[in-house]
């Protein structure tokens, strides 16, 4: 794995490469569970290696950073979550704060882990050593001692000699800094890699060297007499030594059943599937008046607030238009933002609260779905006014998509789903099931997001607007990843001069970035789209050229070198 992630993953930027890697990974995780945990591939595991899959393969499909970003997080977050069994808990009822505890303890098995791996888990002295394997060790050893004295023999040798300098770079025709990323990039795979893979497949109670009980020696009973019975065969009545035996304790009669010893007490273990708020002092949870006054209060703010927006909510641009001195932009654009962010803060807020109350304050629980019931509802006029502000910002009147107002209202959508959840489940009595679903509804709506394809459907949105007489800011949208390229393309004769002189430029631009994107590991479909795009007008193409040449002249006339720049050795 260390190896195919420095010989895929240093080509950029990443594609194909990162699906493949994946890919990989997946199944030699799959393998190695199927091998040695086959308990941990339950139908959720398998669900979510699919969805990691998914997200990776979508690296080459779609070019917009916001969606590579928003893939890598998913990816990161499936990864954590497998690690959730090991917690002795099933996935799919696994809460808020378990997927939190995996996230940092898949994080702290890829980065320590090694070192027990290394240290505790391989018994380098049961090694059989036959064959090669017999000196490798030794081999190794004379390395490490020669390396240094080569080094500085060989760096004296060069320098003190031309000729055998050049002889040296002759046959040794590599760049230092390219062996040392080339080292450093595989051992930070197989290092992770193999941190990560350790804290998925060991067991809790694995061990390594399980020392045999000792066994207690059993006290032989010998029969012994005394001198003076041996000397006396017979005992007062006339009887035998062994007669008297007989009277005393008669044979085959029922012994009395021994004492059993007390089991020991085995130590309390950690149970994170019964993690509640008992482990918090009295204090630091909530009843019923503190459930009262926090949820009370911010109902009153949020109605307050509602209050004031019912109007503008159900009287539109109108409404807005025809009071003094209010801008549109001043109101769509001062509160947007700050309505998601309320949006963002409320659910953990929520959740946090429900997790303190008093498990034996049936009244607080009663009293918090209540209250919460209350402030979900609000929320959701909060939403709707924050939906509406947007809608007037990117509308007829107002100025065009943007990333940082669609991306904000997909987040916004899949607030309202999780809410809805949220009411279904956690005030139903059923939180349990609360986080699997989230976090399933967080997939599904980036991959709805994937198929809008958000960079094109920005692109055709504002060309819509600019056809109907609004302005077109060519230079944004000319700075959209490829995913847009073909919407400006096809609407470039409805430019203006102007605008075509900026979209034609940045056409030049990818046009001379295109020519270092060969790379197999870095291909993309939007890219590879782009390309052929830009390649297939030949009155383009040449357009393209004069001005990548007017601009080369310029810079080296400057004293600075232009071209394409690939990166030097970035891809090895």
């Amino acid at each position: 794995i260390g190896l195919l992630g420095d010989v895929l993953l240093r080509a950029t930027p990443w594609g194909l490469n990162v699906t493949l890697f994946n890919i990989a990974f997946a199944a030699a995780m799959i393998t190695l569970l199927w091998r040695n945990a086959p308990q941990f591939l339950t139908r959720p595991t398998i669900a979510l290696f699919g969805a990691l899959i998914f997200f990776a393969s979508m690296f080459t499909w779609r070019d917009a950073i916001e969606l590579r970003v928003a893939d890598t997080i998913a990816i990161v977050a499936i990864l954590s979550i497998i690690f959730i069994p090991r917690m002795k808990i099933a996935t799919q009822i696994a809460g808020v704060f378990q997927y939190g505890v995996a996230f940092l303890w898949s994080g702290f098995n890829a980065l320590f882990a090694p070192i027990m791996l290394m240290t505790m888990d391989i018994q380098w002295a049961k090694i059989p050593r036959t064959g090669a394997t017999r000196h490798i060790v030794s081999v190794l050893r004379g390395v490490a001692i020669v390396t240094p004295l080569l080094l500085i023999f060989g760096g004296l040798f060069v320098a003190a000699d031309a000729v055998y300098a050049g002889w040296v770079q002759r046959v040794f025709n590599i760049k230092p800094e390219i062996i040392v990323t080339h080292v450093v990039l595989t051992a930070l795979f197989a290092w992770l890699s193999a941190g990560y893979l350790r804290g998925v497949l060991m067991q809790d109670d694995d061990t390594f060297s399980s020392p045999i009980p000792a066994v207690e020696p059993v006290a032989s009973v010998v029969e012994t007499t005394t001198a003076s019975e041996t000397s006396s065969p017979h005992l007062p009545n006339n009887l035998t030594v062994l007669e008297h035996i007989n009277l005393s304790d008669p044979p085959n009669q029922p012994q009395p059943p021994k004492a059993e010893a007390p089991p020991k007490a085995e130590p309390a273990r950690w149970d994170w599937a019964k993690f509640d708020n008992t482990v918090m002092p009295g204090g630091l949870t909530l009843g019923s008046v503190e459930i009262a006054v926090v949820l009370g209060l911010m109902n009153l703010l949020f109605l307050s607030f509602v209050i004031v927006q019912v109007p503008y909510l159900f009287g539109g641009m109108e409404l807005v238009q025809n009071t003094p001195d209010f801008k549109l932009a001043a109101y769509a654009r001062r509160g947007f933002g700050e309505l998601v962010t309320v949006a963002g803060l409320v659910l953990p807020i929520l959740l946090a609260s429900h997790w303190l109350i008093r498990k034996e304050s049936r009244v607080a629980t009663i009293l918090f779905r209540v209250l919460a019931g209350i402030q979900i509802a609000l929320l959701f006029v909060i939403m709707a006014s924050a939906a509406q502000r947007l809608f007037l910002l990117t509308g007829e009147l107002g100025y065009g998509m943007t990333t940082i107002r669609l991306y904000p209202l997909i987040f916004m959508s899949w607030l309202a789903i999780v809410f809805v959840w949220f009411a279904a489940t956690v005030l139903r009595g059923a939180r349990n099931h609360f986080a699997w679903g989230a976090l399933w509804s967080a997939f599904l709506i980036l991959g709805a997001t994937h198929l809008l394809d958000p960079d094109a459907f920005i692109a055709k949105t504002n060309v819509a607007l600019m056809q109907q007489g609004r302005d077109f800011d060519a230079y944004y949208n000319s700075r959209l990843s490829d995913d847009a390229m073909p919407v400006l393309m096809s609407a470039f004769e409805d430019l203006n001069p102007k605008a075509q002189e900026t979209v034609v430029r940045r056409f030049a631009e990818r046009y001379q970035e295109s020519k270092c994107e060969g790379d197999l590991r870095s291909w993309n479909l939007s890219r590879s789209r782009t390309q052929k795009m830009l390649t297939s007008n030949p009155d383009l193409v040449r357009e393209m050229e004069a001005i990548n040449a007017l601009r080369s002249h310029r810079y080296n006339r400057m004293g600075e070198t232009v071209g394409p720049d690939c990166g030097g050795e970035r891809d090895g």
